[in-house]
This record gives C-alpha cells, sequence and structure tokens, in this order.
C-alpha cells in the first residue's frame, strides 16, 4: 500500500458477538484502542463497533464506526469520526475505504482526502489509514 501513513490506530477487541445463518455469518465486535501519528494523537472514545458479513464463501465485508478524541498536529484538542467499510476474499489482504469527519481546522483537509486502510491482525490489530497516491 503506498502514500504517505497519515494514522496508526492500534485496536484492542473487547467484545465480539456472533450470528450463524444458513448464508452468511455475523460478528458485532466493540473495541477499545487509541492512535498515533504526526497528525493527531488520542484515544477511541469507547465503545467503536465494527459489523462483520461473511458469506459461506469466505468473503468479509466490515464496517467499522468509531470517535478518537485526542490532539491535532497543532497541540488543539479535537475529534476525529471514522468510518471504515471494506471487502476481503478469503485468504487475500483486507483493504479498507476510510472516511474521516473532525472539529479540528489543521486537519479538515481528511474529510475530503482518498484515504486507503489496511489492517494488520494479531493480538492487536492495527490499522493503517494512508493519503491514496
Amino acid at each position: 500500500m503506498s502514500g504517505e501513513e497519515i494514522l496508526t490506530i492500534f485496536v484492542k477487541i473487547e467484545t465480539a458477538v456472533p450470528i450463524t445463518g444458513s448464508h452468511q455469518d455475523i460478528q458485532m465486535i466493540v473495541f477499545s484502542g487509541h492512535a498515533k501519528s504526526r497528525y493527531f494523537e488520542g484515544e477511541i472514545l469507547s465503545p467503536g463497533v465494527d459489523l462483520q458479513r461473511i458469506d459461506k464463501d469466505g468473503t468479509a465485508r466490515l464496517s467499522a464506526r468509531y470517535i478518537l478524541s485526542g490532539t491535532d498536529c497543532e497541540g488543539q484538542a479535537c475529534r476525529l469520526f471514522i468510518e471504515n467499510n471494506g471487502v476481503s476474499e478469503a485468504g487475500k489482504k483486507l483493504r479498507t475505504k476510510p472516511e474521516i469527519v473532525t472539529d479540528s481546522d489543521a486537519l479538515s483537509w481528511l474529510e475530503t482526502a482518498e484515504l486507503v486502510g489496511e489492517i494488520e491482525g494479531g493480538e492487536e490489530l492495527v490499522i493503517h489509514i494512508r493519503q491514496d497516491s
């Protein structure tokens, strides 16, 4: 994934509620965490929520929504709302399309920037949001 990294978000899963359907499985995931970058540092205001839909063929669609509260690159208190949507075929890396809304004047450009995201798995999930180039 190319482009400048705008935000790195470290996610801790708190709870996952699964439903197994005949055509699709659902997971509602509640999470917390924090973000760090040269543009913003702060915490996820709990709870963040991710809805995952997993088809029987392994195709996964996610839609996560959360608010971060912290400080922008000018040291001003601010908040970021992030909606992060993505689709992944079985065995392929999940890429996302994040959208950001902020009350920060310094970061207002994020509301119209072309952004892409990538999620790394492990004990702690890491979300990398970059400017698409």
